[in-house]
């Protein structure tokens, strides 16, 4: 008999869906991994939808806008970086050494959307133009960071 991932209704009380769902996802043979990947997708869905929230409800976009920038994302990457490779402290510095010169192409990138989005230019042509200048400084920061 092939075997239900739905624990028996018997040792539980709440029988809504979601219970069920999380008990499909923390079955006992889940590897913690994959329960942290999941973890690390709420977390940022979450910030998406914050910003996301503070856009339409309260017409905040330059707030919205900080939010997403600002190091909270990094924060949250360092901590799970060092929850996976604990002590790799050059892995770390690594990443803040380009995370921090990485300033550059996104300030680029946002300067770009800026002019064009004064010009009134559409979405697409602003994420193309944007893009562009953000992959040939990325290109720049790369090679210049591994010479």
């Amino acid at each position: 008999m092939k075997k239900s991932w739905v624990k028996p209704r018997a040792k539980y009380s709440c029988n809504c869906h979601l219970w069920r769902i999380f008990w499909r996802f923390a079955r006992d043979d889940m590897r913690i991994a994959e329960i942290r990947f999941v973890i690390k997708i709420l977390v940022s869905v979450c910030i998406l939808i914050l910003c996301t929230w503070v856009v339409e409800r309260h017409n905040l976009p330059t707030l919205a806008g900080l939010i997403v920038v600002m190091p909270l994302t990094s924060f949250i990457f360092l901590v799970w970086l060092y929850l996976d490779h604990p002590g790799d402290f050059d892995l770390m510095a690594g990443y803040s050494k380009g995370a921090l010169l990485g300033i550059v192409p996104t300030a680029l990138f946002f300067l770009m959307a800026f002019i064009c989005f004064r010009r009134h230019l559409s979405l697409w042509l602003v994420l193309c133009a944007g893009f562009a200048v953000w992959f040939v400084a990325a290109f720049i920061h790369q090679w210049l960071l591994n010479k």
